[in-house]
Parts: structure tokens; sequence; C-alpha cells
């Protein structure tokens, strides 16, 4: 996913007679699996009661939708993929369409499907909190951490060349350990790692509505703990970088900062800047029961319930949201936490 320096469609998705119609979808997030194997304290997925799974009969009667909108990339999340009981049919499917598959996992099941993951996707992304004592209290799971780094293992062993990197959201309990997280991300062997502020103010992630500000306060930051990470950014740009340099974290120096003016904006209660994002224009983000939304944030725009994804993309809803998004002023937009900028690669 390359980086663009303004908002615009990605060339080539759109037809001449309506910018707003989608003929090319370079990425879809699909989410395959509603429960998780995790109980984050900065997420609610994991409350929910019931389990449900993407059909691979739902993804056949997709196929020829995704081969016309020339879908290149798409992203296993959840919940957690890898409690998919049919997985290997989805990874299947992906490959004899040629789509570039990445897992997002919380890694605990990496170890127990190793075989089927370093066979069939091209790249995975673990959730990774901090250092092994941080990581295991927000993720609420005994041994959390080594059960990851044995998942981890177990994959390279397999396939060494395949593609490894972090993702890590910043809140309340790990915010001055980003340096000790790039080490740890370091430690499992990784490829690269990347940070994000935690969402407490959209109704993504299995939120019934938004947090009250006593369930946003348990993961912001108040105003010590943002000086503290103030100070821990401006240590992990002035020691880590060759880290930087070299791409192993992935973002700049102006990004970091970035990540401490999403928790400042929250407690002067000032207007957020929107980041540069054409989300809604190069992906989608599909539910297990059809649902499309623009992103991870916005509302449902259509169902494939009963249509191709082609239709739903261009329904009159999804074509009327998209018309009128106006990002540097949409309120969802300005409070995100994780933009999409997408260009082909030339070539």
């Amino acid at each position: 996913m390359s980086p663009l320096i303004e908002i615009q469609p990605a060339p080539g998705t759109h037809s001449e007679a309506s910018p707003h119609r989608i003929t090319e979808l370079p990425i879809l997030l699909l989410n395959i699996h509603t429960r998780c194997n995790c109980r984050c304290v900065m997420c609610d997925i994991w409350q929910r009661e019931d389990a449900q799974e993407l059909s691979v009969a739902m993804l056949e009667r997709q196929r020829e939708s995704l081969i016309a909108l020339n879908v290149r990339q798409v992203v296993l999340t959840g919940g957690e993929p890898l409690l998919h009981r049919d997985l290997a049919a989805i990874l299947e499917f992906f490959r004899s369409l040629g789509i570039h598959i990445t897992l997002l996992t919380t890694g605990l099941l990496l170890a127990k499907r190793a075989e089927l993951v370093a066979a069939s996707v091209d790249d995975i992304i673990v959730s990774l909190d901090g250092p092994a004592p941080v990581h295991n209290a927000i993720r609420r799971i005994p041994r959390a951490f080594e059960t990851m780094a044995h998942g981890i293992d177990a994959v390279r062993r397999l396939n060494p060349a395949l593609p490894i990197a972090a993702r890590t959201t910043v809140q309340k309990q790990n915010h001055t350990q980003l340096r000790a997280t790039v080490d740890a991300a370091r430690g499992l062997g990784l490829e690269s790692i990347s940070f994000l502020p935690a969402d407490v103010s959209s109704s993504a992630f299995h939120r019934d509505q938004p947090w009250d500000a006593e369930r946003q306060a348990d993961v912001s930051l108040n105003t010590d703990e943002f000086h503290a990470l103030t100070d821990e950014i401006d240590a992990l740009i002035a020691q880590k970088t060759h880290e930087i340099s070299t791409g192993f974290i992935l973002e700049s120096p102006e990004k970091l900062r970035r990540l401490a003016k999403r928790f400042r904006e929250r407690l002067e209660n000032t207007q957020p800047t929107a980041p540069k994002c054409n989300a809604p224009w190069v992906s989608t983000v599909l539910e297990v029961d059809g649902t499309l939304r623009p992103c991870f944030f916005h509302a449902p725009v259509a169902s494939t319930a009963h249509t191709t994804l082609a239709q739903a993309l261009n329904s009159p809803h999804a074509l009327n949201f998209r018309a009128n998004l106006d990002i540097p002023n949409h309120p969802t937009c300005q409070r995100c936490v994780c933009s999409l900028n997408y260009a082909p690669i030339p070539g």
C-alpha cells in the first residue's frame, strides 16, 4: 500500500462519466470471522456472543465481480481470521484468482495453522502491543506474546521468506513502551513495525455506540500521559534513527509525532484534522453477512447479500455517499486513526 502525497482517487479506478463510480477495486478488506481470541482493553470484538463466518459459497458468487473489479489485494481480518473453520478453502479461492493475500492476526493460532499459512498467504501483520509483559496485560491472555512468538517461529521454519510485520495500537497501557516495542519486534524477527493511536471515539470494533467519557479514559491518555508519550516519541526518533531510515519503523518522524497530536486533540477538545485518505474510492470492507462499509469507521452503504460486489459498490446509496463525502470536514474522518492513501505501483 503506497502513500499518496494528496487526496485523490487512484488513476483508472473510476469511469470518466462519474468519478465516484468504482470500476476497479485495488483492495478488499474481508471480515471472515466475527469472534476474536483476545480480550484487548481497546476493543470490544471479543464480547460478541455469536460466532459467524464468511461462507466460501458467498465468495464463489462474487468470483466474476472480483475479476471484473481487478481486485489485487485481499486483507483477511475479523475478529480473528485464523478461527475460520474452512480457512483453507478461503485461501485457495483467492489464490486461484491470483490475488495477494494479507493476513491480520493476533498470532495466537499461527503455530496451529502454520502449515496452511506458510503455504497460502503472501504476508502477515501481527498485532503487537509491547514487550511480553505489556502485550500480555493488554491482550488479557496468559502468555499471549510467547504464543505469538512460537507461531511466528513455526511459520518462519516453513517459509523463511514470508514477510511478517507488526502493528501497534498506542494507548494508556503502552504509551511509554514504543522503543521497547520496536525492540520486541526486532526480537521476533519481524520485517517492520507501524504505530497508530487507539480509536476511542467511533462505534467501530463492535461497539454498540461510541464509548462514554469514563470508558474512553481507560484507553486514552491524561495530560501527564500525553507528555510522557511526547517524550517517548522524541526518544524513539532520536534513538531509533536506523530503524526509521531503513523503513523498519514505517512512520516518518512527522507521522510519529502525529500520534501524540490525536491524544492532544481529545484532551484540549480541539477540532481534529482529517488525515489524507482515499479509502472509500479504492477499497471496501466486506462483512461476513455481505454488508459493505466504505472503511472500518463509516456506517454501511450497501450489501452484497442479493447482488454482486460491483453492483453493491455502485448502488445509489454508495454512490451518493462518495459523492457527498467531504473528508476534511466529516467528523468521522476528522477523528480517524487508520487512513488509507493508495496509488497503484507504476507498471
